[in-house]
């Protein structure tokens, strides 16, 4: 996007979007300590079904499953283990989607449940089926809505809040906007709860350290997310293109507003140079698996020239990982500067470090590729800054 794009007004930017993605988080859906908060998903889902309605293709990611869970099983507060809390989420996610439909439904509006972990994103074949199903859906005019697998999820493949998983549902379906609601109006400058002088951001063209600064590290009861994530998940989606709105859920006609330019909470513009979509996969949706350090040469060679990388220049080899992982890449001074699927594991790796090309299959009595990491599998930074 350019200087004079970013200078035009709102509802120069916004319109004629065909694919929205809208995450409601857990403060809009509930009432502290009474559970869900029935006149306001009532609402949401009243807009949601118009913008429907209107041939705009819609996707919600909705939390809320624990808070309805809590509800359910009459408890006060969050469970602290994991069994209680996916048992609450089990009940609870049974109940919300039961409203949505029914709500939907008083409307004419089909839904569809889609339940997902990390780890059907990280794997490529999954992710692209869990695309194609959700496209199909879009076909037949059908809502899905989104949300963790809490029921399963476990530390190691949660996606950790919402937020970040909107973001990855967003770029997943090349969506043109994303719509977080939340129970704050948007960024400010300074934490509106505590500071009466703080001011709403209306616009942010970038999101730098200063802009992630004013984040701060609030965090609702219900929910585990705050506007740290949600500025990771602009910052996710912009990289692949897509503008992001930070809005409070629970102002009146809140989506019909944002979709018709009105200035409504924090518009966050997209990346000038977008990512291709496989590079976005492998920069934002991946967990790395392990670390390789690199000598100066060989990160010229990737920076300035656009070179795969290859074992002569890897020094250091951190983790346990297999072929076809992620792995971070840092500089001598500790830097990150790249992103990338290895073509060896770390044991391979460990013994053909420092060594040429040539002198891989020697060591190894095989030699499957020439690169430890391809420069199609690799991405650069800057991509959003991780």
């Amino acid at each position: 996007m350019d200087n004079d794009q970013e200078k035009r007004a709102r509802p120069e930017l916004i319109g004629g979007f065909r694919r929205v993605v809208v995450k409601v988080g857990s403060g809009v859906l509930t009432t502290a300590g009474q559970g869900l908060n029935l006149s306001i998903i009532e609402g949401l889902v009243e807009q949601m079904a118009a913008l429907q309605a209107s041939r705009v293709e819609l996707l919600l990611v909705s939390s809320g499953a624990v808070a309805s869970g809590l509800q359910r099983l009459d408890l006060k507060e969050v469970p602290k283990s994991i069994p209680q809390k996916q048992a609450a989420a089990a009940i609870g996610q049974s109940h919300l989607i039961w409203i949505y439909e029914k709500l939907f439904g008083q409307r004419g509006q089909k839904v569809a449940q889609i339940l997902l972990t990390h780890e059907d994103l990280a794997n490529r074949a999954r992710y692209l089926n869990a695309r194609n199903t959700l496209l199909t859906l879009l076909h037949y005019r059908v809502i899905p809505i989104i949300n963790e697998n809490d029921t399963v999820a476990v530390e190691e493949i949660k996606f950790g809040d919402n937020d970040t998983l909107s973001a990855l549902v967003a770029t997943m379906m090349e969506a043109d906007l994303l719509i977080i609601l939340s129970d704050v109006d948007g960024l400010f400058d300074g934490d509106p709860r505590g500071n009466i002088q703080a001011r709403l951001i209306p616009t942010v063209a970038g999101i730098t350290a200063e802009i992630e600064a004013m984040a701060g590290k609030s965090r609702s009861r219900t929910g585990i997310g705050g506007m740290v994530t949600k500025l990771q998940a602009a910052k996710k989606a912009g990289a692949l293109g897509i503008m992001t709105v930070i809005a409070n859920g629970k102002t009146p006609l809140v989506l019909s507003r944002i979709l018709e330019g009105e200035q409504v909470g924090t518009l966050f513009l997209p990346q000038k140079d977008r990512l291709a979509s496989r590079k976005h996969w492998i920069a934002y949706t991946l967990k790395p698996h392990g670390q390789l350090v690199v000598d100066d040469g060989a990160r010229r060679a990737l920076m300035a020239n656009g070179k795969s990388l290859l074992p002569k220049g890897v020094v250091e080899v951190r983790g346990r990982f297999g072929p076809g992982d992620a792995v971070v890449c840092y500089d001598f001074q500790g830097r990150e500067f790249a992103r990338g699927l290895t073509n060896y594991g770390s044991r391979e790796l460990q013994a053909i470090k420092g060594h040429h090309t040539a002198e891989i299959e020697d060591i190894l009595g095989y030699r499957y590729f020439d690169e430890v990491i391809h420069r199609d599998d690799l991405v650069l930074y800057p991509f959003g800054e991780l």
